[in-house]
């Protein structure tokens, strides 16, 4: 237990001190804390910043990607000089220039069922700054597993969404919210639906508001509470979240006392596979395309994605509307399926598997390893 500010804290942090509500015992109560922060991207930027600038004490960082150039529009932690190099090393150095004084801990590793608990143990409050149904299931599960608050959020295009999970404290937990899985295909995945660049900064910042209200004990507290933001409208609104009695994680009768379950253990749509499944590169289907094709090409996307860019040849059938056309499709030929990054066609060529099709291949990559050939 840390018990003074330094003469430098102390200049660094005047602003906060002179704030009743927070003051100096306030201020050591933020140099005491830990945070546990899954994801450093979009909405992890803005929080990680904002954290350590308040002066933190320990912050965790989990992610295991690397910068890419196609993050900058929004990932306001990373640099062009990172592109290419991780996430972590990236928002390291950063956040070491903002303050020094923070102890940053790096788990270089993806968030999962069989490391969330050894990794989240260790801090006060999870912060959920990831980007997929599967991660946000074992965020929720863990924080309600070891009893610690979560600080949700999310993001679509011009709007986004932030709340307080903590059934230990009165409030419900994500999966009073969201009780299943959403349907494959339903829900646009993390790197298809596209962001304003803005947006992510608006959540990510109430994200960090209420981490440091809950650290320091002040405020309201938005359990059972969703701040929703329209950007393009220029709206907040609260919509409440009432405990369900029959949820599986924190109901009556819960049946869920794993981290490992049925939504944790489900693939993130960005990085789906399948060990029997047949595929192809871009590179291969450019070669197959120059030749007197007798197949069928498929685009998964959504319609606007295609008029931005498009495979000459191809069939566009979003995803949500596949299993309605399967009648359409030929049996006899061979069938190429792609979508922007290789998530969406893999569900297809499984769910056309599944249906009876034997010459199925995904495009690995998806459009954006075909643009990157050029």
């Amino acid at each position: 237990m840390l018990d003074r500010l330094s003469p430098v804290e102390l200049h660094r942090y005047s602003r906060h001190l002179l704030i009743p509500a927070v003051g100096h015992a306030g201020q050591l109560r933020l140099k005491n804390a830990a945070v546990l922060l899954i994801g450093t991207g979009a909405l992890g930027s803005p929080v990680a910043l904002y954290l350590a600038a308040a002066g933190v004490g320990r912050i965790g960082l989990v992610d295991a990607d690397t910068v890419e150039i196609s993050n900058l529009q929004r990932q306001i932690l990373h640099g062009e000089s990172w592109v290419g190099k991780t996430k972590l090393e990236s928002a390291a150095a950063r956040l070491r220039e903002i303050n020094p004084h923070v102890v940053l801990e790096l788990h270089p590793v993806r968030f999962t069922s069989d490391n969330s608990i050894a990794i989240a143990n260790n801090y006060d409050i999870l912060v959920d700054g990831s980007d997929n149904f599967p991660t946000r299931f074992l965020t929720n599960d863990t924080a309600f597993l070891l009893q610690k608050p979560l600080v949700y959020g999310a993001i679509h295009r011009f709007e986004g969404q932030t709340g307080v999970f903590a059934p230990h404290l009165g409030g419900p937990c994500y999966r009073c919210l969201l009780p299943e899985m959403p349907a494959p295909g339903s829900v646009p995945s993390c790197d298809e639906a596209g962001v304003l660049g803005v947006i992510p900064g608006v959540i990510g910042s109430l994200q960090a508001t209420e981490t440091l209200k809950l650290i320091l004990g002040i405020g309201t507290i938005p359990l059972g509470m969703l701040t929703c933001y329209d950007g393009l409208h220029s709206k907040f609104r609260t919509l409440k979240v009432a405990g369900d009695p029959l949820c599986r994680l924190c109901g009556e009768h819960r049946v869920i006392k794993s981290v490992s379950n049925s939504e944790t253990n489900t693939f993130n749509t960005c990085h789906f596979t399948q060990n029997f499944m047949e595929s192809i590169t871009t590179q291969e289907l450019r070669s197959i395309l120059q030749s007197p094709f007798q197949g069928l090409l498929i685009d998964v996307r959504e319609p606007d994605e295609n008029a931005i860019v498009r495979i000459d040849g191809s069939r566009l059938i979003p995803l949500k509307t596949l299993p309605d056309a399967l009648a359409t499709l030929p049996r006899d030929r061979e069938i190429l399926v792609h979508c922007k990054a290789g998530g969406r066609s893999a569900k297809a060529v499984q769910l056309l598997l599944d249906h009876g099709f034997t010459r199925v291949k995904n495009v690995t990559g998806g459009i954006d390893a075909w643009l990157a050939e050029k």
